[in-house]
């Protein structure tokens, strides 16, 4: 399973961006879907994760302003990032881990100017 991982870019303060991260196949055996970030300098952290149940939960640095989705159709997931700070500035990865083993995509910068 490949993930590509894309939406990034440079955007002002306040502004909004979603990212999508596409499976080139079907994936079974879900457990959780995920976005990490990495900001240069810092360790990779969690943002969002999306259960198969539709549950989800959110580091609190973004909870209110960030929201995770999917489109099973499309097998894409989705991070949709609003009210964004210079903070959010930082790669942003996705991730499905699944029964079989984890997947992980090649991360999409985003670049916030105050």
């Amino acid at each position: 399973v490949q993930l590509q991982a894309c939406g990034g870019g440079l955007v002002r303060a306040w502004g909004s961006l979603r990212l999508s991260c596409a499976a080139s196949t079907r994936i079974i055996g879900i457990k959780a879907m995920r976005w990490y970030r990495q900001a240069p300098g810092k360790e990779r952290e969690w943002v969002a994760a999306l259960m198969p149940n539709g549950s989800n939960n959110y580091a609190d640095f973004v909870k209110g302003r960030f929201n995770i989705s999917r489109d099973r159709a499309k097998k894409t997931v989705y991070l949709q990032m609003n009210s964004l700070e210079s903070r959010d500035t930082a790669v942003y990865y996705c991730n499905i881990d699944t029964v079989y083993g984890n997947n992980w995509g090649q991360g999409t910068l985003v670049t916030v100017s105050s």
